[in-house]
């Protein structure tokens, strides 16, 4: 056999080796070359992101024991700088794809940290209130200084903020420039209270410069504040930024006669102004006369609050002319300044020339006979008068029959305060008649407290004409904390006259001394007559 197949290979020798060459290669395409072998481990280990991809010059240091077609003439050198061409290209490539995933991660990061409005929900959320883009209600949070800084820092992501409200917060004061930095982010501000925050004066010269970037503000409050009035004209020179101001409440600041002035000054910009308060400062008394011109050009003003300024009698001058041009006043309030009864000038008979009065208050002013008869002839032209307080003014005691006929006219009152008025029994059998007349059919607060001197048949006959108070929601019948006394007979009139008023809510009989008997009365009256009322004894 052997010699027969010898000639066969022989006889075409180039027709063997071409068929050898055709088995041997159909057998190299059956098995993996080491070129593809590579190449598959390389795409491998590219698509698992956690492996480490092996470095592009090792790959072509295996290649180069590898000739796949390549002529071995080919010049070495030219081999060589192919090598470092690809090996660059290979290099950016990964830098580019190192690149991609540092952003990635980048991405990542930033989608998994809070926006600035989930920081903002944490933040109030934090402090036990509920977030509200336009009312940030944070009164009386025991706020710290990091909070307000914390909050500072918010405000950019909060655009649509219209009030905002820090009072009895004390760390608030020396924090103000924070908020002024951020606040120009809440240019839509239409409320901002600081009431009892303890500002310093650095304070108020941040809180000019806030006025300048919000000029939509229509109330300003930075009452309760007691040691910024040597600094209240910084503030008064800046108040023209905000001319749609509709609210200053400036009580208890600390203000003396030179800020007063400069006050003054800054409201000739405020013609929106519709209420000033300005109470509670003993040291503005006798600097009236240096601003009243710029008060009486306040046309839309609806409330002024004087009570407890230490005016003088040389003040009164210039209020009793002032105040009647104040043709939009609805709320006058000078209590707890004496010199208002004892003054000669006759304010008190002017007031017929606000016919839009809603509140008169005149409480302790020290009224005489003659000024408390100028009021009660001046209320004949309130008729839309709602609150009289005349508490404190001794005068009215045995004279109430003066003001008879306002009470008869003022068909809208709603509040009467005569606390400490040494009223007897005259002066309540009055204002049951007049409840029998159909008159104070609307009243829902009534104050007879402190008036010692009401005989037992007083409180009787005014007992058994309660009844008539068909809308009184309060009544406060004490006695002054010095004394106690006996509930005489006229308790059980009471407790018959209290099933007759359904809206009764609120009793005060303390310092009345109650028998044994009357306490259990007065127990079991709520539940025997499914009623709810607060006895205060």
């Amino acid at each position: 056999m052997l010699l027969k197949l010898m000639p066969s290979m022989s006889a075409d020798p180039l027709t063997g080796d071409i068929q050898s060459c055709q088995n041997k290669h159909e057998e190299d395409i059956s098995e993996s070359s080491p070129f593809d072998f590579v190449i598959k481990q390389f795409q491998e280990r590219r698509s698992f992101p956690g492996k480490k991809e092996e470095q592009p010059s090792a790959i072509k240091k295996f290649f180069k024991g590898f000739d796949f077609g390549k002529s071995e003439g080919k010049d070495r050198r030219e081999i060589e700088e192919t090598e470092i061409n690809n090996s660059g290209a290979y290099d950016q490539s990964e830098k580019q794809d190192l690149s991609v995933e540092d952003g990635l991660s980048h991405l990542i990061s930033e989608a998994e940290s809070p926006s600035g409005e989930q920081r903002f929900n944490q933040f109030m959320q934090k402090l036990g209130k509920k977030p509200n883009s336009k009312n940030l209600d944070l009164n009386n949070c025991a706020l710290s200084a990091a909070d307000v800084t914390e909050l500072a820092s918010l405000l950019p992501f909060v655009p649509e903020l219209e009030e905002i409200s820090l009072s009895w917060n004390g760390c608030v004061g020396g924090t103000l420039k924070a908020l002024a930095v951020h606040l120009h982010h809440v240019n839509l501000l239409k409320v901002l209270r600081l009431n009892n925050c303890r500002l310093t004066a650095e304070d108020i010269t941040s809180l000019a410069e806030i006025l300048h970037v919000i000029p939509d503000l229509e109330v300003l409050d930075i009452s309760i504040n007691k040691h910024i009035g040597g600094s209240m004209k910084v503030i008064a020179q800046d108040l023209k930024n905000v001319p749609g101001l509709k609210e200053l409440n400036l009580h208890m600041c600390g203000l003396t006669q030179d800020s007063l002035q400069g006050l003054g000054t800054a409201l000739q910009h405020l013609a929106e102004l519709r209420k000033l308060d300005i109470s509670c400062n003993k040291e503005i008394g006798g600097g009236f006369k240096d601003s009243t011109a710029h008060l009486a050009s306040l046309k839309n003003l609806e409330v002024l609050d004087l009570h407890q300024c230490c005016v003088t009698e040389e003040d009164m001058t210039v209020l009793s002319q002032m105040i009647p041009l104040l043709s939009s006043l609805q709320e006058l309030n000078l209590s707890s300044n004496t010199n208002v009864g004892i003054s000669s000038d006759p304010l008190l008979g002017r007031l017929r020339f606000l016919p839009k009065l809603k509140s008169v208050a005149f409480s302790n002013c020290g009224l005489s006979k003659e000024s408390f008869s100028s009021l009660a002839e001046a209320a004949l032209h309130l008729p839309e008068l709602e609150i009289l307080d005349l508490s404190w003014n001794k005068c009215v005691g045995g004279n109430l029959k003066l003001l008879l006929g306002a009470l008869k006219l003022a068909t809208e009152i709603q509040v009467l305060r005569l606390s400490s008025c040494n009223l007897v029994a005259e002066d309540l059998a009055l204002l049951t008649l007049l409840t029998q007349d159909g008159h104070l059919a609307r009243l829902q607060k009534l104050d007879l407290s402190y008036n010692n001197n009401i005989s037992d048949e007083g409180w009787v006959v005014f007992c058994q004409g309660l009844a008539g108070f068909k809308e009184l929601s309060e009544l406060d019948v004490s006695l002054r904390p010095s004394s106690c006394r006996d509930c005489g007979m006229w308790f059980s009139e009471l407790l018959a006259s209290l099933t007759k008023l359904p809206a009764l809510a609120e009793l005060g009989m303390q310092r009345w001394v109650l028998s044994e008997s009357q306490r259990k009365q007065l127990e079991s009256f709520n539940q025997d007559n499914k009623r709810d009322i607060r006895f205060d004894c």
